[in-house]
Order: structure tokens, then C-alpha cells, then sequence
């Protein structure tokens, strides 16, 4: 097992690109090869040593290498950026793009994560333990699709356009999610555990639940009787009609 950890030397107000902050770039360094790595400081490319503290524990493979974030990296972008194995543990709030792309390994977020975290990621697994902003495994503007595969878990709210252009994989929200929650959804399962907004607008694929008041239910689903998911009845809808979709829509 290699672990390594970063302290932020001191809270930065420019943003931070730091997509080079990943296991798989991390693995098998030394102390000193992993501060050189560079990363972009507003217009400027820095190394991670003159950005972190950088502490290194043992020297092991991506799968079995950790990564253990400290200090306030608010201001700190794309940490986790196409991961493929390993972990990533951040002990703060993070700014955008946290996990965008991954194919494996699993990021914890022990804070709030800002837009786009695990957005178009294909396989692994982030767990916000805290609220997410806009575009939660959501897709970047142009795409055809966002998340495709792994999991969201966001133990707070999120905001608008959860899931947006989602393809496949996971996402539950414990607490609430804003407006349009699996908007044009072509597969994967979205799970809100608490209040939202107009859900699934446009959706042609896939399945939505929501377990506590959807708002503004949108006319373009055809009611299709009910549905048990473990012990509980819920009302079935499927569309969205206007996209001849074929998702499901389900409403406790």
C-alpha cells in the first residue's frame, strides 16, 4: 500500500488545475517525483511541491496507491480527473470537476463538491459526504452523453440538472435535488431521496426515483399503474412522450 499526502501550503484564491492529481500518476513515486509534477496555477504551471506538503508512505501499484487531500481546496479544480484505480480522500470542499472522466477507483469527498463532479465519468465510485452543486454526472455542453457508468452517492442536496444526458451508472441523493433532474436521460438509475423539481425532462431511457415530492410533474409522461422497489409502492410514469422516450419514471 503507498499512501500519499497533500496539505495545501495556504489557501489559494487563484484557481488551481491540478487534473495531474490523480493514483495513477502518483504510483510508485517518490516524495520528491511527485512534487514535480506540474499543475496550472492561473496562466502559470507550478509543481505540486511548491503548491502542497507532499508526505509519502510506502510504494505500491495505482490500485493500491491512496491519495489524502488536506486544507481547504475550494479553489482547487479536476482533482481526480481520469482516474482508473486507487483513492482519492478529500477532507474539504472542492471545486469543479472533481472525478470528470474516471474509469475506476473510488474518490470520498469530505465536504461539498462544486459543478460537474463525476461528470462523464464511466466506472468508479465518489462519495460526496456533503452537498453537490449543478450537473452532478452530468455531461459537458455539446455531449451527447454524460455519466455512463460507476456511482454517485451525494449524502446532502444537489442543485439543478442532476444526471443531465446521463447514459448509464448510478446516482443517489440522500437529500434533495433542485430542477430537472434527468434531463434528456438516455439509461442508468437516478435515485433522489428527498424533494425535487420537474424530473426527467426529455428522458428516453432509463430510471428515475423519486422518494419524496416531485413538483411540477411534467404532463409529457403517460401514467402506467404502480411499482414495488423494496417494500415500497410507488406510481409508474413513462416517457418523456414528446421524446418518444421509453424511461421510467417512478413517484412515491
Amino acid at each position: 500500500m503507498q499512501t500519499v499526502t497533500l496539505s495545501l501550503k495556504e489557501k489559494n484564491a487563484i484557481p488551481i488545475e491540478a487534473d495531474t492529481i490523480n493514483p495513477d500518476n502518483f504510483a510508485s513515486k517518490s516524495k520528491d517525483e511527485i512534487g514535480a509534477i506540474l499543475v496550472w496555477y492561473g496562466n502559470a504551471q507550478v509543481t505540486i511541491g511548491e503548491v502542497f506538503d507532499v508526505a509519502v508512505d510506502g510504494s505500491d501499484s495505482t490500485e493500491n496507491t491512496k491519495v489524502v487531500i488536506n486544507g481547504d481546496v475550494s479553489r482547487v479544480k479536476r482533482i481526480g480527473q481520469e482516474m482508473s484505480a486507487g483513492e482519492i480522500e478529500i477532507n474539504s470542499n472542492v471545486d469543479m470537476h472533481c472525478g470528470s472522466n474516471m474509469t475506476g477507483g473510488k474518490i470520498t469527498i469530505n465536504g461539498d463538491a462544486d459543478s460537474w463532479v463525476g461528470c462523464e465519468m464511466k466506472g468508479g465510485e465518489i462519495v460526496v459526504n456533503g452537498n453537490g452543486s449543478y450537473y452532478v454526472g452530468g455531461g459537458y455542453r455539446g455531449e451527447a452523453c454524460g455519466m455512463k457508468g460507476g456511482k454517485i452517492t451525494v449524502t446532502g442536496n444537489v442543485r439543478d440538472y442532476l444526471g443531465e444526458h446521463m447514459c448509464g451508472g448510478e446516482i443517489v441523493v440522500k437529500g434533495d435535488a433542485g430542477l430537472l433532474p434527468g434531463i434528456s436521460n438516455n439509461g442508468g438509475s437516478i435515485v433522489i431521496e428527498g424533494n425535487t423539481t420537474m424530473p426527467a425532462s426529455e428522458m428516453k431511457a432509463g430510471t428515475i426515483i423519486i422518494k419524496g415530492e416531485a413538483a411540477e410533474l411534467l404532463p409529457s409522461f403517460a401514467e402506467d399503474g404502480t411499482e414495488d422497489v423494496d417494500g415500497v409502492t410507488y406510481r409508474k410514469f413513462a416517457g418523456d412522450v414528446n421524446a418518444n422516450g421509453k424511461g421510467v419514471l417512478l413517484v412515491k
